[in-house]
C-alpha cells in the first residue's frame, strides 16, 4: 500500500464531507447521514479495515471500525465524531455552507467546526498511520454517529443500546469540543480539553385554562399564566456553583494571566477572558433560557391552553437544585415534561491519557499549556459514558488569536482554517503513538 500524507489528505476530506448535505433538523425528516457514512466507511476500506454502517433508521447510518493495537490485553480507546450538522440559512453565508469552499486560509461550510473537521483529521490520521504500517499501542474503536445534533437517538444512544459489543474494552474516550486554543498572548496559547458536560433538560411547559371570549373578564388565561411562568425563569439569575474542572480551569487561567482569582467573584476573572467569557460564563451556574412560545388561534378567542419550551442546562452535582427552582418558578398552575433529559458528566484532568494530550500539543506548539474546561452543551460522550467510559472533548486545533471559534458553533459563516486542520493532524498523530 503506498503511503499516504495526512497533513495533504486532511482539507480536502473535510471539504468532501462539508459537500455532503447531512442536515438534522430534528424531525428525521431530513436528508440523513447514510452519504455521509458511505463515504467514511469508503476511506477506511480503503486502509484495509472493516467498517459496519449501522442504520438505526432509513437514512440514519453510523459507521463503526476497530484498529487493532500493538498489544490486545490493554483496555481499547473510542475516537467518536458525528456526520449530521444542523439547518442553515444559506442566503446568511458568504459562502455557501454546503461549497466546502476555501477562502482566506480557511474551509467554510456547515460542520467546519461541528464537527467535520474531527471526521477528517480522524480519518487523515489513521488513513496515514496504517497506509504506513503502524498500529496504535492498544485497539482503537472508531464511531461516526447519525443524529448528535437532536440528542442521538439515531446514533450514539441506538448504538450503546442495541451494539454495545462493538465497544468492548473501551474504557476511555475523545470526541469534540475541546482541544482547541485560545491566546493569551503572541508566544502562549491555552488549549481547552473538556473533562466535564451540564446535563440536559429541554423542557415543554404547558399552562391550563378556561376559554373564552376575548372581549371578557378571565382569572383563569392560561396564557398570562404560561407568560408569567416563562418571565420568572428567563429572569432568574442562578446562584454561582463552581464544580472542580471549573475551579481548576480558573486557577490555571489566572495563574496564566497573572489575575488574582476572587473565590467570591469567578465572574469577575471570567470576563477578562474576552469572546471565551460566553462559554466560559455559562458553566458558572445552570442556566434556563426560554426558546419557543406557542398559544391561542384568534384575536378574540382566549384559549384553554398555552405552550412554552425551556432549554435548561444542569451542572454536574447540581442536578436536583435545577429541578426544584424550576418547578418553584413555574408556579402551581403550568406544569412541564420532558422534550429531552440526559445527565451532566465530569471528570478529572488526570492520568496517562491526560498526559498525552497535553504532551501531543506541547510538541506541536510549545507555547501551549492544556486546562480542564466544563461544556455548556452535549456531546456524544453521554451515551458512551453509559458503556463505562472516562471521555474527553480533543478534537485539537491551534487557532488564529482574532478567530471567534467558540461563536461559530451553530452559527453563520462557519470554517475552519486549513493550518488548523494539519495541526490536528499532527497532534492526534503523536497521541495515538503513546495513548
Amino acid at each position: 500500500m503506498t503511503a499516504l500524507n495526512g497533513e495533504d489528505e486532511v482539507v480536502e476530506l473535510c471539504r468532501d464531507l462539508i459537500r455532503i448535505d447531512s442536515t438534522n433538523a430534528g424531525d428525521n425528516t431530513g436528508p440523513g447521514e447514510r452519504a455521509a457514512a458511505e463515504y467514511v466507511a469508503e476511506k477506511l476500506a480503503e486502509v484495509g479495515l472493516e467498517p459496519r454502517i449501522l442504520e438505526s433508521d432509513s437514512r440514519r447510518a453510523n459507521v463503526v471500525a476497530r484498529i487493532a493495537g500493538e498489544d490486545p490485553s490493554r483496555e481499547a480507546l473510542l475516537l467518536h465524531g458525528h456526520l449530521d450538522v444542523v439547518p442553515f440559512n444559506a442566503d446568511d453565508w458568504t459562502h455557501h455552507p454546503l461549497s466546502g469552499e476555501i477562502a482566506d486560509g480557511c474551509v467554510w461550510g456547515r460542520g467546519a467546526v461541528d464537527m467535520k473537521d474531527m471526521d477528517a483529521m480522524i480519518l487523515a490520521v489513521v488513513r496515514q498511520r496504517l497506509s504506513e504500517g503502524r498500529r496504535p499501542p492498544r485497539d482503537v474503536v472508531l464511531a461516526f454517529t447519525a443524529d448528535e445534533e437532536a440528542g442521538g437517538s439515531y446514533g450514539a444512544q441506538w448504538l450503546t443500546e442495541k451494539h454495545a459489543d462493538l465497544f468492548e474494552g473501551c474504557t476511555e474516550a475523545i470526541g469534540e469540543v475541546g482541544g482547541f486554543s485560545v491566546s493569551l498572548d503572541e508566544a502562549r496559547r491555552l488549549y481547552l480539553i473538556e473533562t466535564a458536560e451540564k446535563g440536559i433538560a429541554w423542557m415543554r411547559l404547558t399552562a391550563k385554562g378556561r376559554a373564552g371570549h376575548g372581549s371578557m373578564l378571565n382569572d383563569e388565561n392560561a396564557i398570562t399564566e404560561l407568560a408569567d411562568a416563562v418571565a420568572r425563569i428567563g429572569r432568574y439569575q442562578w446562584p454561582v456553583r463552581l464544580t472542580q474542572t471549573v475551579k481548576t480551569f480558573l486557577a490555571e487561567v489566572s495563574e496564566a494571566l497573572e489575575l488574582e482569582l476572587d473565590a467570591d467573584d469567578a465572574e469577575a476573572t471570567v470576563a477578562k477572558l474576552g469572546p471565551l467569557a460566553r462559554m466560559i460564563g455559562a458553566t458558572l451556574r445552570n442556566t434556563a433560557n426560554p426558546t419557543m412560545l406557542a398559544g391561542g388561534y384568534k384575536a378574540n378567542v382566549i384559549p384553554q391552553s398555552a405552550v412554552a419550551h425551556v432549554d435548561g442546562r444542569f451542572l454536574p452535582g447540581h442536578e436536583e437544585e435545577f429541578f426544584a427552582t424550576i418547578d418553584e418558578l413555574l408556579g402551581p398552575n403550568v406544569t412541564r415534561e420532558f422534550v429531552y433529559h440526559d445527565i451532566a458528566l465530569e471528570t478529572g484532568f488526570d492520568g496517562p491519557l491526560v498526559r498525552a494530550m497535553a504532551d501531543a500539543l506541547a510538541a506541536e506548539d510549545p507555547g501551549a499549556l492544556a486546562v480542564p474546561y466544563t461544556l455548556s452543551g452535549g456531546t456524544d460522550l453521554k451515551a458512551f459514558s453509559r458503556l463505562g467510559m472516562r471521555g474527553f472533548g480533543f478534537a485539537p486545533l491551534r487557532l488564529p488569536a482574532d478567530l471567534d471559534f467558540s461563536g461559530m458553533f451553530h452559527g453563520v459563516d462557519e470554517r475552519v482554517p486549513t493550518d488548523s486542520l494539519r495541526f490536528g493532524v499532527r497532534v492526534l498523530d503523536r497521541f495515538l503513538e503513546n495513548c
